[in-house]
């Protein structure tokens, strides 16, 4: 049997034909269209292509937001025409097959639990940093959805009072976790290379800042660090929290070898001086690790979700 998985993001959908083991038979991409019939069209037309050529079996959908188990679209992140609808409901109108739809990060969870770095893992914690921040909870091998589908949005978290002064150079973008690793890392960055007199720095490629990161540049290290250790932070609060065995760290950043040792030193530092924790170390807190299934974990957590709904 197989299988049709989508990853609906912010710029592009990437989606793929996935055999029942996990194995991606064929992918590709696509930008995503904010408007919301040709995006169904757009959907359509790629599940047509591989109806030409196999049998499929059913669909899996990851998307932004906050999404209910019956695949109605609460919020839809930066695609505001998904807010209100059931995105389950309206594919399958469009194309015929049975549809699962489950947020992105816990899409992303889920994969890993399948074929990634949570194998054999009951309850861990995937964080996605992209255009925003996502997370997805698994708690004895389930996810935890919340009432309302919310569970697992870290990046709705504050990180300090909507009232408190800080220092204007190294302010990351918002109060709210959110802003502070995702689109704060960039604007924050680009704010101090202006001031810095060198607006000729400025980029939209946080690969760059990391580069310059790594070759000594000051404000880049002094950005960096800031983001780094925002990050952490957040880590060490879900650590406590949650209680994981693993918090896994995905998005296009955690490509990079040097972002991830960053984060696991400050996360070891931060635990090390915290009273209560401190002498859990090595003994009940947790492993901080990269996704391991990375680009492909939208399509294949979506796919073994409509497996999983196919079984039932």
């Amino acid at each position: 049997m197989v299988y049709v998985g989508f990853d609906i993001g912010g710029t592009f959908v990437k989606y793929g034909l996935v055999a029942e083991n996990g194995t991606i038979l064929n992918k590709g991409h696509m930008p995503t269209s904010h408007k919301l019939e040709q995006l169904l069209a757009d959907i359509e037309a790629i599940v047509q292509n591989y109806a030409a050529e196999r049998q499929i079996t059913a669909i899996g959908v990851s998307a932004p937001g906050i999404i209910k188990q019956d695949g109605f679209m609460v919020t839809g992140g930066a695609l505001r025409e998904l807010y209100q609808v059931n995105l389950k409901q309206l594919i399958e109108d469009k194309t015929g097959y049975n549809t699962t739809v489950e947020n992105d990060a816990n899409a992303a969870a889920i994969a890993e639990q399948w074929l990634g770095n949570a194998q054999g893992i009951a309850n861990y914690l995937t964080i996605v940093l992209g255009t925003g921040v996502g997370g997805g909870i698994v708690i004895n091998g389930d996810i935890y959805r919340g009432t309302h589908g919310m569970a697992g949005e870290f990046g709705f978290t504050l990180t300090r009072d909507f009232n408190e002064t800080v220092d204007k150079n190294i302010e990351i973008a918002s109060q709210n976790f959110s802003s502070s690793v995702s689109k704060g890392l960039l604007e924050t960055y680009n704010r101090a290379e202006k001031q810095a007199g060198y607006p000729e720095k400025q980029t939209d490629d946080a690969r760059a800042i990391i580069e310059r990161t790594q070759a000594g540049e000051p404000v880049s290290c002094r950005v960096f660090d800031t983001y780094v250790k925002h990050i952490a932070v957040n880590l060490v609060n879900l650590i406590g929290t949650f209680d994981p065995e693993v918090i896994l760290i995905g998005g296009g950043i955690s490509n990079s070898t040097f972002f991830i040792e960053q984060v696991q030193q400050k996360v070891l530092a931060l635990l090390q001086q915290h009273g209560s924790l401190a002498p859990l170390v090595g003994k009940t807190t947790a492993t901080v690790l990269p996704t391991k299934l990375r680009n492909d974990a939208g399509i294949i957590g979506a796919v073994f979700q409509a497996i999983k709904q196919g079984k039932h």
